[in-house]
């Protein structure tokens, strides 16, 4: 009988296509839409998965977001 894990994902965009990722399996997939990235993201992780042992966190991962200050400086060119 399949066991249902919780796991992580994260979605970021590059160009045209969605990225979905996985950190606790470093599983990636894409798809033009969030909804499609993540569900080729869920099929890919079962494939990895299937009938496999895999070691993973007690908890899935905390995905947040951070602000940090930029202070863009300039670099030396080389010659």
């Amino acid at each position: 009988m399949p066991v249902k894990l919780k796991l992580s994902a994260a979605v970021h965009r590059e160009g045209d296509w969605f990225v979905s990722w996985c950190p606790e399996l470093d599983v990636a997939s894409q798809g033009r839409t969030v909804e499609e990235a993540l569900s080729n993201l869920r099929e890919a992780l079962e494939l990895r998965l299937e009938g496999q042992d895999v070691d993973l966190p007690e908890e899935p991962f905390l995905l947040t977001t951070i602000e940090v200050e930029h202070a863009q400086a300039a670099r030396p060119s080389r010659p």
